[in-house]
């Protein structure tokens, strides 16, 4: 029994949600927020500017929704026609973006206890996420009841879903999770109007399939190579950006000798067939757990005196890449974390130069950055106006453990050991600002007091930089210069990125903290 719960009368008192159309989700008006990361670029920037450097000290609460039995909320608020809708994992709230109303919700049942949940897609008249049991399901955008579900995976192998989806002319493009059961990742495309498959991108290759022989033996079987983060699109060339997670088991290479693609890749696949165009992996052969998930910015700027087209991405290793996104071809790459000791740099084809030594082991090898990684799941953003790149960085090291394991069905959690942080004095994160064409550090901001991510960013035409800290704090930076203009203490820890949008022509901001959705706006000046 899946349910739609419709609050009679309430929503009448809304703007009614329009159609939502595929030209709408290309052009992305700056007025709504209808993708994860604010449009098929991930960007995250938004063209308003109400909300800017002179009148960010009149930024204030408007309202709070508290989300049921929820707490460290991941969902990215999307806002469409004056209703705003978040998740939490078997859940939908749908709510007056004016005054954090409810409109309706619905309750997936049986639940299955499994999180977190990032957020819904929305096209047509319909909202679409992903769930702990491995479905993607569509629902009506004005009652919440469901018009199709379809399965992605079976839950009992050890499937889940916790990705927002992506739509694209038409089709919804839906990741998986978990790499690190010793299943194997796939990146699916549906029909947004029925539900049905049209292909399925599978990450690891078969034999006989480009990239197999990157797997000694039969490792491939069981490798993982997820995709469990929303991806980017580029409508001129119709690619898709993926990022592909770790491979299985994680902490032990010694079984799975080889270079491991598609793992630790970012992948381009043609949208219409799922096809893979071109492919670039950050670490090969990975121990360490760095997913390369890390969200793909794309970016149209000129490098070394020629206009191109690039992808700008800070990997969980502590390199900050620039590819070419019509070939795959690496520009550049350096770190941007100063904890690095696993490789003095990279080749001219962006290769690591690995350090000896670096290994997991037995006893334990130290290794910078953690298994957590120097960037993770926390978007960063890109803005036009400075060009500069965003990204929150961890600084911090960690202990890698190696043993060995043999696979089990079932859900088994396959891993060899692990990674133990070394929370030391030196671990701290950051939101860095990099050049984006050389990743030169232009300025940086300590989260103070944190000592694991938090949430993500957001950029602003009105010279803004958001950042939500897990300590609780969320703050507005000057996007030049980093220094802190704003604060709010939400009293919970702040685990997801912000998002801006306007309602009756005037700039929001909202963000989840803890269980909460809190939205801002401005105080009318006096």
């Amino acid at each position: 029994m899946r349910t739609g719960k419709w609050l009679a009368g309430l929503y009448l008192a809304c703007a009614l949600p329009g159609q939502v159309t595929d030209k709408q989700l290309l052009e992305a008006d700056a007025s709504t927020w209808l993708h994860y990361n604010g449009s098929y670029d991930s960007r995250r920037h938004s063209r308003l500017d109400q909300v800017n450097l002179g009148t960010i000290n009149r930024l204030t609460p408007k309202w709070i929704f508290r989300v049921p039995n929820a707490s460290r909320l991941q969902s990215v608020p999307i806002v469409s026609g004056g209703v705003m809708y978040v998740t939490q994992p078997n859940e939908i709230y749908a709510l007056d973006a004016r005054t954090g109303r409810k409109i309706w919700e619905y309750a997936r049942v049986p639940r299955r206890e499994k999180g977190p949940n990032r957020g819904v897609a929305i096209w047509g008249d319909k909202v679409y996420f992903t769930t702990p049991d491995a479905y993607l399901v569509a629902l009506n955008a004005a009652t919440g009841n469901v018009v199709w579900e379809s399965k992605i995976a079976e839950a009992s192998d050890g499937y889940w879903s916790p990705a927002a989806p992506m739509v694209v002319k038409g089709k919804v493009i839906a990741g998986i999770a978990p790499g690190d059961h010793g299943l194997n990742g796939f990146l699916d495309a549906y029909d947004a109007v029925t539900g049905e498959r049209l292909w399925r991108f599978h990450s690891i290759p078969k034999p006989g399939e480009p990239g197999n022989k990157t797997w000694a033996g039969d490792s491939w079987k069981h490798a993982g190579g997820n995709t469990w983060l929303t991806g980017s699109y580029d409508p001129e060339l119709n690619l898709l950006y993926w990022g592909i997670g770790n491979p299985a088991p994680d902490f032990n290479g010694d079984v799975r000798m080889g270079d491991n693609l598609y793992t630790e890749c970012v992948v381009a696949l043609d949208l219409d067939t799922g096809k893979l165009k071109w492919h670039f992996q950050f670490t090969p052969h990975d121990t360490m757990d760095w997913d390369a998930v890390e969200i793909p910015v794309l970016v149209d700027a000129r490098y070394k005196g020629e206009m191109r087209k690039l992808m700008a991405h800070a990997d969980r290793n502590g390199f900050y890449y620039l590819l070419d996104r019509v070939t795959g071809k690496f520009l550049t790459g350096t770190p941007f974390v100063k904890q690095l000791n696993w490789a003095t740099g990279l080749t001219a084809e962006g290769r690591p130069v690995l350090v000896p030594g670096m290994e997991p082991s037995l006893k334990g090898t130290k290794v910078c950055p953690a298994a957590s990684g120097a960037a993770n799941w926390m978007s960063p953003a890109y803005s036009p106006d400075t060009e500069l790149f965003y990204v929150v960085a961890q600084e911090g090291c960690g202990m890698a453990y190696k043993s060995t394991e043999t696979f089990r069905p079932g859900g088994f959690q396959y891993r060899a050991t692990g990674d133990v942080n070394m929370k030391d004095d030196s671990w701290k994160i950051y939101v860095r600002a990099l050049d984006l064409t050389t990743g030169k550090l232009k300025w940086e901001s300590e989260r103070v007091g944190s000592t694991s991510f938090g949430g993500g960013l957001l950029s602003t035409a009105g010279g803004l930089i958001f950042s939500g800290e897990v300590n609780g704090q969320f703050v507005a930076l000057d996007a030049k210069t980093g220094k802190t203009v704003w604060h709010f203490n939400a009293g919970q820890p702040i685990t997801a990125q912000p998002v801006t949008y306007t309602v009756a022509g005037k700039q929001d901001v909202a963000i989840a903290a803890g269980g909460d959705v809190i939205a801002f706006g401005l105080l009318e000046a006096k």
